[in-house]
């Protein structure tokens, strides 16, 4: 069954608040976290502070939602890290 475009329309405004909503969630939430590690406190530029921002989230992208991304595993010395080889 396909949808009607009012209804199509509908969601599109219903959808659009609820993104509206989130990102107001997100900026507090940053803004909040960006005003505890002391940026408040510092005199920059907003497009050099923008660049940094994006230079930080490149950093931590892939890495989960709230978690960084760890470093890959370390094998002991003389340790392989495939499968088993000796029989």
């Amino acid at each position: 069954m396909k949808k009607s475009s009012s209804k199509i329309k509908e969601d599109i405004a219903r959808l659009q608040e609820q993104l509206k909503a989130t990102e107001a969630r997100e900026a507090e939430r940053i803004g909040k976290l960006a005003l505890k590690a002391g940026l408040g406190e510092i005199e920059i530029d907003d497009a050099k502070l923008v660049e940094a921002f994006k230079d930080l989230a490149k950093r931590f992208r892939g890495g989960g939602s709230e978690t960084r991304k760890s470093p890959p595993a370390q094998n002991p010395a003389g340790t392989s890290s495939g499968a088993n080889s000796e029989a």
